[in-house]
């Protein structure tokens, strides 16, 4: 993603039927991110329904919404995240989804429903694929060793605290290079509403990013995975997901590197990969089936414990890898979901405003 970037390397991955022949309405066309999905999702669905599945994927939002834009896409199923969703909607790109054929609609998490009613009134035009949220991993040794047994790494002010950063920069600090998600990071820390669209609050973290700036090792959305399962880095503000890679590779590596990842307590952003329907999908039938298909508890389940992120279906919980599923910065607990906030759709004047602040607070030494 660009606003919801999953720092997943980009491949092309078509999955097509070999010496047979299948009818229009026997092929369904998927687009989806890349490495998002478990190896055997496509081939059940197929072995399930009859339906052969050509599965192509992306990794960053606008060249979906540049295929919607320009029309016949021939995608029966896309998976935007909520706040480009939010926006494809107002645009009329997607079609209601007929609910009478998504029968395990059931299994889906309410309180996670409702919050999606942010980017789509009443849940008419999409279903949660994964969610994740944005918080902050780090290096317990390295971060104990700055600042000593009661570092407040389960708070924002790890690294909106001046004296903090100062004490952090020898080891190295990274932030993702995105505006209208780390501005409303700083915005939740000073005690304000991060989705408020008031120009006033964005200065207010224009200035509290200007004043940690000379401490911060750089703005990436996909080098601090690397740097931080490496060491190069001790502390990083990013994508859940992401930072669950960093854990997983310092482990695998045996490097010594022990990562930690908390949501904030203060709270967090989320975000949500969603299944929609483009409005002119050469197969809206198979769509609704595959849709139905994923919101099987089994399947969700499969998913997550590939690609460990969440899903948002309450049924498939207690079918995840117990790791995975008992893990509060994959899982959050009910507590923490009540501070976690969704992006609603920006006006243009909120995002001009945040691009220029944040392109001040990186020009800024």
């Amino acid at each position: 993603m660009k606003f919801f970037k999953k720092t997943l390397l980009a491949t092309s991955i078509t999955i097509v039927a070999t010496g047979m022949a299948y009818a229009a309405d026997d092929v369904l066309h998927v687009y989806n991110w890349s490495d998002y999905i478990a190896p055997d999702t496509i081939s059940k669905f197929e072995k399930q329904t009859g339906i052969k599945v050509v599965y192509d994927v992306f990794d960053n939002n606008e060249i979906v919404e540049a295929k919607l834009i320009a029309g016949n896409s021939g995608y029966d199923i896309v998976v935007p995240s909520n706040a480009f969703l939010a926006k494809q909607i107002k645009a009329g790109l997607y079609q209601p989804l007929d609910k009478s054929k998504l029968p395990n609609w059931k299994n889906l998490n309410p309180t996670l429903m409702k919050a999606l009613e942010v980017n789509d009134p009443e849940n008419k035009y999409a279903v949660p694929y994964m969610w994740g949220t944005i918080g902050i991993a780090y290096n317990v040794d390295k971060v104990k060793a700055a600042l000593g047994d009661n570092a407040p790494t389960d708070s924002w002010d790890l690294v909106f605290n001046v004296e903090n950063m100062k004490k952090l920069k020898s080891c190295g600090v990274a932030f993702l290079d995105s505006p209208t998600e780390m501005l409303p990071a700083a915005m939740k820390y000073l005690g304000n509403d991060p989705t408020a669209t008031d120009t006033t609050h964005i200065k207010d973290a224009q200035e509290l990013f200007l004043k940690i700036r000379p401490y911060v090792a750089y703005f990436h959305s996909s080098k601090n995975i690397l740097d931080l399962a490496n060491g190069n880095i001790c502390v990083s503000v990013g994508y859940s997901g992401d930072l669950q890679q960093s854990k997983v590779r310092a482990k695998e590596a045996k490097n010594g590197v022990n990562i930690q990842y908390n949501i904030p307590k203060e709270g967090a952003a989320s975000f949500f990969d969603m299944m929609a329907i483009p409005k002119d999908a050469p197969n809206p039938e198979a769509a609704h089936k595959f849709i139905n298909f994923i919101m099987q508890p089994e399947i969700a389940a499969e998913i997550t414990n590939y690609v460990r992120f969440p899903n948002a279906n309450s049924a498939a919980t207690p079918l995840v890898a117990e790791d995975i599923r008992n893990d509060p910065g994959i899982y959050p607990t009910d507590a923490v979901m009540e501070k976690i906030y969704t992006f609603p759709l920006l006006p243009l004047k909120t995002q001009r405003a945040m691009v220029n602040s944040w392109t001040k607070v990186k020009t800024s030494k």
